[in-house]
């Protein structure tokens, strides 16, 4: 593997960058947009006005010694307490802006917020846009396409929907509307169903990253594998709570499931499916603590690495699974993603809209060409995603 030290772990400190604006612009808006979705009371009010005056001008605070994961948060923050948020790893302040913001409306109790996801509304209103309606009618062309066409297309389905990310949303400036007619920056789509011949039994571990707009393609993809005997297990990997703004928990699941019941047409089939393969266990969702940990994927518990090991190929959704998998740092973008995803126990691809700066796996001419084509930026708009597989060992290239 690169060797880490080369590549700078990402900061909020430098004036401009797209790190610091998340800290400095995103955060606050998405503390007012939470406080206006839920009648909160005068507390819960206090302590979102206070985590939105520490992250601009103070120093980072432990949580309350009553929290239920003080000490653990102690432990991920031993370094980081007492300093700027912007001067500490920028994947370590966002994770800890969305627990001290659970921590601030109660999520956790005890009390009557107990509980109260405080991004439901804004997950919910994706699933009933007329963008998501359009796309649920749409599978009825989709699912009478030849199997092999199908599957592309569910694949950039769910690739693409990665861009249905209320969090980006908040601060995206530029159009992204036609994103998904833009080239891939890299795409190994041909290694990922290599790993899936049909072949022999198969597990495929799908860890997913939001809830809303995004998940529906991504059970579309699940029920596909399982139909088409591409997989015989999928498990669908989810936050064991609210995290990140739109990222799906369990409870995001069971929507989606249900929207898809709703839609009618070929949607509600593939929704009734789905519905019948978690009631015999061919589909499982399964949510671990490590899931909203500020780690990266290579500090995994045992427990965890057993499972992906086990899995014909793991496939990790969008943004901050990628930050995670490789490592949240500014690599060199020619840098191997094989290298950086070395230390991971079994096969594992990525499935990414590009949304942060970190970037690996790319040729010097891919880059030279985005660079010229995109002086203004390319890595943070969403307007590029990228398809990339590690096959794992003993076939790694």
């Amino acid at each position: 593997m690169s060797d880490a030290s080369d590549a700078p772990v990402i900061r909020s400190d430098t004036p401009g960058s797209f790190a610091r604006s998340v800290l400095a612009e995103r955060h606050p808006a998405l503390i007012e947009k939470v406080r206006d979705a839920f009648p909160y009371g005068p507390g819960q009010h206090r302590a979102l006005d206070a985590l939105r005056d520490e992250c601009a001008e103070g120093v980072i605070t432990p949580l309350p010694a009553t929290a239920y994961d003080h000490g653990q948060w102690r432990e991920w923050g031993r370094e980081h307490f007492g300093r700027s948020w912007f001067e500490v790893p920028f994947l370590w302040a966002e994770s800890y802006f969305y627990r001290r913001l659970l921590e601030a409306v109660g999520y956790f109790g005890p009390g009557p917020w107990q509980g109260v996801d405080p991004f439901r509304p804004f997950k919910h209103a994706e699933l009933h846009t007329p963008e998501a309606a359009g796309e649920l009618a749409a599978l009825d062309a989709v699912l009478r396409m030849p199997v092999e066409r199908q599957r592309d297309a569910l694949v950039h389905g769910s690739l693409w929907g990665n861009r249905a990310d209320l969090g980006f949303r908040l601060s995206a400036t530029g159009d992204t509307s036609g994103a998904a007619g833009a080239p891939l920056v890299a795409d190994d789509t041909g290694t990922l169903w290599s790993l899936l011949s049909g072949e022999s039994p198969a597990t495929v571990y799908l860890v997913a990253d939001n809830a809303g707009r995004e998940l529906l393609p991504d059970l579309v993809l699940l029920d596909h594998l399982l139909r088409h005997g591409r997989a015989d297990r999928c498990v669908l990997a989810v936050k064991p709570c609210p995290y990140y703004v739109s990222d799906a928990t369990a409870a995001d699941v069971i929507d989606c499931l249900r929207r898809l019941i709703r839609a009618g047409g070929a949607a509600a089939e593939v929704g009734g499916r789905l519905w019948s393969a978690m009631g015999d266990g061919r589909l499982t969702v399964r949510a671990h603590d490590f899931f909203r940990a500020p780690l990266p994927y290579a500090e995994m518990p045992g427990d965890l690495r057993s499972e992906y090991a086990a899995a014909s190929v793991t496939i990790m959704k969008g943004d901050l699974n990628y930050r995670r998998l490789v490592g949240d740092r500014l690599w060199p973008p020619t840098t191997p993603f094989t290298e950086c995803t070395a230390y991971f126990p079994g096969p594992v691809a990525a499935l990414r809209t590009l949304k942060s700066d970190v970037i690996t796996g790319l040729d010097a001419a891919t880059v030279s060409a985005l660079d010229t084509e995109r002086p203004d930026g390319w890595r943070t708009t969403g307007s590029h995603a990228l398809i990339q597989v590690d096959p794992g060992p003993p076939h790694r290239r």
